[in-house]
């Protein structure tokens, strides 16, 4: 049999996966690594500890499979995106690299939201934001705060670059993390270099890969340095990964438009395949030719969802399972008998754009009990993701949505999602979607199977899907209006408070 690694390199941890080329897990290994936190809103790690944890894992991976490294076709590996390196020549870190969660550079976001520069209409139209997590601001902290490793840098990329590098020897960025975080866009001019020249980051774009891989492109083999360090033999095919959550969209066997993936944890991450390109307010992307060539994927996100729901019980039902809470839940009707959540406990990232909105719960009466409260916010996520996907517009209608994460494990969170939303919500086998995503883009890097479509049919297993419920949608339709006023009438209350 033919079996592929599928590298996920995530915030805490390094897994490899060894899959068969129908999608079938073998084996998994984790090694983690650890974050500094040197000042607040700084966020480190040593690029030298994933390489460790790369060569731990997938000798630990093959060692429970009990396989050679012979027996591995090829291997592709996912990142977290935004997690920035300056490298000298020989791609030796000058610096700890910057990862996705380190903030820093809010001055930064300023300075190159005020250039007004064409190549920011990819998020929102031009309205912004830029993100203190992305690349550009990073890379501008860099130059302005420690001037001397920018100018000693050969190479300024990605946790995901770093990799490759090592791997093949090839300094090669991913299409996906440039299209999404570095302003590339394939069908308006590639890189903005409009927009570095305003900020003064005319020469980043030499440092940056030359070489730009699609996801599924095969780089180059392993190196024989490389190859004793994994355990595998050396030629053997890497294939071109990106963004972990975006990669996660091949392994949820989210490929055609209206088809969505919800990523969910702490928060939500709303990631679709639309059906033309568009760039407006509330609106991160579209993203050409990210995930799948010409397909545009689109983008929305709340900063705030599963951590609600862990705060809540937390601090007011500590003593209550989460078991207990769903039940008592499900026994009450859509609308929770008027109690309305705003989930915008952290701000809201999408459609707003609003990092000072609050959350409210809003309704109460002394009728109710806990079980209103945690419907009720059940609710409020959900018809906040129903918001996003509504402001989308024309250029994308729901037809599936395919969840990972935390919600998964709440039947009835996952059915409030269904009846806001009026679409089917489907569960896939593999819970690691990254992992798999990465799997079958190495299958088809190597020729076993000719697409990534042809992949994502072969590996990816629905297992449950929920279907809607008519009268709960109706219910719901009733709720939405109510929801959408929230937000507005909440900001002037903070408005008038100044």
């Amino acid at each position: 049999m033919a079996y592929v690694l599928g590298i996920d390199g995530g915030t805490e941890s390094l897994r490899a996966f060894i899959f068969d080329l129908e999608g079938r897990p073998v084996a998994s290994h984790a090694t983690t690594y650890k974050t500094d936190f040197p000042q607040p809103g700084w966020a480190h790690q040593d690029p030298d500890d994933w390489w460790s944890a790369l060569g731990a894992s997938v000798n630990g991976v093959l060692e429970k499979a009990n396989l050679s490294g012979a027996e591995i076709r090829a291997l592709c590996v996912d990142t977290t995106c935004c997690s920035v390196v300056a490298l000298d020549a020989e791609g030796r870190a000058l610096r700890p690299a910057m990862i996705w969660m380190d903030v820093r550079s809010s001055e930064e976001t300023r300075i190159i939201t005020e250039t007004g520069d064409p190549a920011l209409r990819i998020n929102s139209g031009g309205a912004g934001p830029v993100s203190a997590e992305w690349m550009l601001p990073k890379a501008l902290w860099i130059k302005r705060n420690q001037p001397e490793i920018y100018a000693k840098a050969a190479k300024i990329g990605e946790y995901q670059d770093y990799m490759t590098y090592h791997l093949t020897g090839v300094w090669a960025a991913s299409l996906n993390n440039m299209a999404v975080r570095w302003h590339y866009q394939t069908d308006h001019g590639g890189a903005p270099t409009s927009l570095l020249a305003a900020i003064g980051l005319e020469d980043l774009a030499q440092k940056w890969p030359q070489r730009i891989c699609r996801p599924g492109e095969v780089i180059d083999g392993l190196t024989s340095a490389a190859a004793q360090h994994l355990g595998l033999d050396p030629g053997t095919p890497v294939v071109q990964g990106g963004a972990d959550a975006f990669i996660a969209m091949i392994g949820l066997g989210v490929i055609e438009p209206g088809e969505m993936g919800l990523i969910t944890g702490s928060s939500h991450l709303q990631l679709g395949v639309a059906n033309r390109e568009v760039h407006a307010p509330g609106v991160w992307g579209t993203y050409m030719d990210a995930v799948y060539p010409r397909k545009p994927i689109i983008e929305g996100g709340q900063t705030s969802t599963g951590s609600v729901i862990a705060w809540f019980k937390r601090h007011f039902a500590d003593q209550t399972s989460f078991e207990a809470l769903n039940a008592a839940a499900e026994a009450l009707p859509p609308g929770a008998e008027g109690v309305l959540v705003l989930d915008h406990f952290q701000g809201n990232r999408t459609p707003y754009t609003d990092p000072l909105s609050r959350g409210a719960i809003t309704g109460l009466t002394l009728k109710h009990e806990p079980a209103h409260v945690f419907r009720a916010m059940l609710e409020g996520v959900c018809l906040g993701t129903r918001l996003i996907v509504e402001n989308f517009g024309d250029a994308f209608t729901a037809k599936r949505l395919v969840v990972a994460g935390g919600a998964t494990n709440s039947p009835l969170w996952l059915q409030i999602h269904a009846d806001t939303l009026g679409a089917p919500m489907q569960l896939t086998e593999v819970a690691d979607a990254p992992a798999l995503g990465g799997a079958i883009l190495a299958a088809v890097g190597a020729g076993l199977h000719p697409s990534i479509e042809d992949g994502v049919a072969a590996m990816v297993r629905v297992t449950d899907t929920v279907e809607p419920n008519a009268d709960h949608m109706a219910a719901y339709e009733q709720i939405f209006p109510q929801y959408k006023t929230l937000y507005g009438a909440l900001k002037s209350v903070r408005d008038a408070a100044g």
